[in-house]
């Protein structure tokens, strides 16, 4: 431990206390900056930089899936801030798609190497933190697995420590000798229910059909959305449950009291809850503080294939916008209109798929509804011209709908195309079987 990592700790600390104005000072023209992101964006710190935004020519502005108003992306920003966004929020799909954003396509796993490998070299990094323990150390907090190797490569760190952000453990610390600018605060952490997102009725369906795939002993990835989620609602007569995913929210918490969920029978992390990012309420913020049944990783590892095929009867659990015939699954665009990423889906799907008794599942509703009120089937013969295939027909196995379970994998164009069908909304089947005929699948 160095002098200060020692005793006078405090005293550092303390001379690089200054304001959210002050610190984005530090913010050059020309810059490229690192934004923690999901629940954790340092409203602060981004709010100055707007402010201070005519002031800057072309600052590039990097981060993933984010919570947070859309100022910093508006028309007026042009010239002064870009976003390159990683995976495009609700927040920055209006500016990606209109040409005055941009969109750089990435595996989660491979999300913090950009940074840490030079690809991207970063000049500042924005991020929020918990308060100092007795040793001078901070936790990343709510999002540690995207943000702790960018934030150790970044040449100049601001920091917002917020009394609010809960002390998570595992891979999270940095001591504040690392931060450069620190900007005290005492605010609640962003909330996103992850239950509120779907149709009940839609959802609740898909989740039961799902849980009849979940073995005893299983560790479970769960993927962004209402659908993982209500999942966890049908799994109270499970035994030893556990969880290695790229996220988790309050729904883990109840099945953890149950002693459903105990990570008794993980291959890896017994015992303990692996993670990289929090995204609930803060019912979940509270409960993970200082919890050591809760460890969170570095997204790089959390999210490595190989890692994730560790774990045995490994279960995958994402969504999709929409599945083909042949089971190519579109999840991050609607035609050439970007939406949102590959997320972390094909990495736990490839790796459930390298699991010894591993269960890799697409979710998705059986429909969609346009904005001018058409109804349209998401299980289709052909993706839309310019959709992009996230998971691949060689990678997927199973396929959900609220009307049932497609097993695809080792079956033939014919038989996935007829399963598929089976489980596609009765009022297009009879379309869809007329397409499949035209294109020789059955």
């Amino acid at each position: 431990m160095t002098a200060k990592q020692g005793g006078d700790w405090r005293a550092l600390y303390q001379s690089r206390v200054t304001t959210a104005e002050e610190a984005i000072k530090a913010i050059e023209s020309g810059n490229r900056v690192f934004l923690t992101g999901n629940a954790s964006v340092p409203l602060q710190l981004l709010d100055a930089l707007v402010k201070s935004a005519p002031e800057l020519r072309n600052v590039e502005i990097c981060h993933p899936l984010v919570i947070c108003p859309a100022d910093y992306v508006a028309p007026e920003m042009e010239g002064h801030l870009r976003v390159n966004s990683m995976f495009i929020s609700a927040n920055v799909r209006k500016a990606v798609n209109e040409g005055r954003a941009d969109f750089t396509p990435v595996m989660l796993s491979e999300f913090p190497l950009l940074f840490k490998n030079g690809i991207l070299p970063l000049d500042v990094a924005l991020i929020h933190v918990s308060p100092p323990d007795e040793e001078g150390y901070c936790s990343m907090g709510a999002e540690s697995g995207l943000t702790i190797s960018a934030a150790e490569v970044a040449k100049i760190v601001i920091a917002q420590v917020n009394q609010q952000m809960p002390r998570t453990l595992g891979d999270t610390r940095m001591h504040i000798s690392r931060m450069h600018h620190i900007v005290p605060l005492d605010t609640p952490i962003s909330e996103h229910a992850m239950g509120a997102e779907a149709d009940n009725a839609i959802v609740e369906g898909i989740a039961g059909h799902i849980a009849g795939l979940i073995p005893d002993g299983a560790t479970m990835q769960l993927g962004i959305g209402g659908i993982p989620d209500a999942v966890l609602k049908y799994l109270y007569g499970k035994k030893d449950l556990g969880v290695h995913s790229e996220l988790i929210s309050d729904g883990v918490i109840d099945l953890v009291e149950a002693g459903v969920l105990n990570g008794s029978r993980k291959s890896i992390h017994k015992g303990k809850i692996v993670c990289g990012f929090l995204l609930g309420t803060k019912r979940l913020y509270e409960w993970v503080n200082n919890n050591p049944l809760v460890e969170l990783h570095r997204t790089e590892y959390v999210n490595d294939p190989f890692v994730v095929a560790q774990n045995e009867r490994m279960v995958a659990i994402n969504s999709a916008i929409e599945v083909d015939l042949t089971g190519q699954v579109c999840a991050d665009s609607i035609g050439p209109k970007f939406h949102s990423a590959v997320g972390g889906q094909l990495d736990f799907i490839y790796g459930a798929s390298r699991s010894k008794g591993g269960v890799p599942i697409i979710a998705l509703p059986s429909t969609s509804q346009l904005r001018d009120g058409t109804v349209v089937s998401k299980i289709v013969p052909m993706l839309k011209p310019g959709a992009g295939v996230v998971t691949s027909r060689n990678h997927v196995h199973f396929v959900v709908t609220e009307h049932g379970v497609a097993e695809l994998y080792g079956r033939s164009v014919r038989q996935r195309t007829q399963a598929l069908i089976n489980i596609a909304h009765p009022d297009f089947r009879a379309e869809i079987t007329e397409k499949a005929k035209e294109l020789h699948y059955i």
